[in-house]
């Protein structure tokens, strides 16, 4: 049978489903056997369960842990925030892969409906917590943090629908889509937090951003950055940590620079990106790799415990998903992970798109604030 009619057939059984990035297009994952909700009390026995079987294809977990559950997996409290309900970090066991290419053909009939979106912090609140952060930076409590605004509107959509527009225009390679009874979650991800095989794991940090103009093309991009202060500030800091983050779970001088500041270009903008790679210490456990790499440094600033304990007494609102990560873990012990990042969550037919911009010492409030609607566009041009 044609795979496009096997995801259609799938989608409209109602069934939950996953689709996940793959080199050569997109995996499908189904026909889940279990479903684990996770809190803080299980998350440490989830991560640390070993599996006999762990050859097949199917032997692995795949869905995401929520910024929360990865901020008490390292030992720091969040203060009361303004909360959805939403579950800290769900685990599906699927017992069917599909495999599907680049191009998504999935025709919609439903009628949209949606409301224009609303931002929880305007351009003067965003001017005001960048002062404080400002000030924050220059007495030397962080180095770099990033400030997140969030859009929401209300809206009942098809995930398949959204996902598919999202991967014609702007097809990311750490894109993924969850469909589930009671929420779905749609991404662009660009960011790989984690790919572990076997003893070798790496890391591809992200920090630098310009908006895509007809007279910016690639190579005017990395000329860009280069000669920016900011950007080559906080793209330098943000690799750093990474690789500190690595050299804790990594054998002594195995963590290697591989890529260092190129341009990856998406819909809206151009990204500069840098690669790691190591050798994993012996002994290092899953649960020991998932508290040294999450959350992702790139989306928090630095140094990462103080600059989060930052961050989370400032916010008012749960990030729920967002900047937590997404990916599988399979029974051998080997997987990938994601910083979930341009993504939709919609949950009781509400739709909330979270994004954030970096302060450093030599950043301007009003390009931050525009940053974050131009990494947030290409999200939001899919309700028109």
């Amino acid at each position: 049978m044609n795979t496009q009619k096997q995801l259609a057939d799938i989608h409209h059984s109602g069934k939950p489903y996953i689709i996940y990035k793959s080199k050569k297009g997109f995996d499908l994952y189904t026909n889940f056997s279990r479903k684990i909700i996770l809190n803080n009390k299980n998350v440490g026995s989830f991560l640390n369960k070993k599996y006999k079987n762990k050859k097949k294809e199917t032997d692995l977990f795949i869905g995401f842990f929520g910024y929360e559950l990865l901020n008490n997996l390292i030992n720091i409290k969040i203060p009361n925030q303004k909360n959805i309900n939403f579950p800290k970090g769900i685990f599906y066991k699927p017992e069917k892969i599909l495999k599907i290419s680049n191009k998504l053909n999935y025709k919609n009939e439903d009628k949209f409906k949606g409301s224009k979106f609303k931002i929880n912090i305007n351009k003067n609140s965003y001017e005001r917590i960048f002062n404080q952060f400002k000030k924050k930076i220059k007495s030397g409590e962080t180095y770099q943090i990033k400030i997140c605004t969030k859009y929401k509107t209300k809206s009942k959509i098809n995930p398949l629908d959204f996902f598919s527009r999202l991967s014609k225009t702007n097809l990311a390679p750490e894109a993924f889509m969850i469909r589930d009874k009671n929420y779905s979650i749609i991404s662009c991800s660009p960011e790989n937090l984690i790919t572990k095989e076997g003893s070798n794991i790496s890391t591809k940090p992200i920090a630098g951003t310009v908006k895509k103009t007809k007279a910016l093309n690639k190579i005017r991009a990395l000329n860009y950055f280069k000669k920016n202060l900011k950007e080559t500030k906080e793209h330098n800091m943000i690799v750093d940590m990474e690789r500190n983050d690595l050299s804790r779970i990594c054998k002594v001088g195995s963590v290697k620079l591989q890529k260092q500041k190129i341009v990856e270009e998406y819909k809206d903008l151009f990204h500069y990106v840098s690669l790691i790679k190591g050798k994993l210490k012996k002994k290092i456990k899953n649960i020991d790799i998932i508290k040294a790499m999450m959350p992702g440094g790139s989306v928090i600033g630095c140094p990462k415990i103080n600059t989060l304990n930052l961050l989370n007494n400032q916010e008012k609102e749960n990030r729920n998903i967002y900047t937590g990560s997404f990916g599988y873990i399979k029974f051998n012990g080997d997987m990938r992970f994601n910083i979930i990042i341009r993504s939709i969550l919609n949950f009781k037919n509400v739709s909330e798109i979270s994004v954030a911009s970096g302060v450093v010492v030599d950043s301007n409030a009003k390009h931050e604030f525009s940053e974050n609607y131009i990494k947030a566009k290409a999200l939001i041009d899919l309700f028109k």
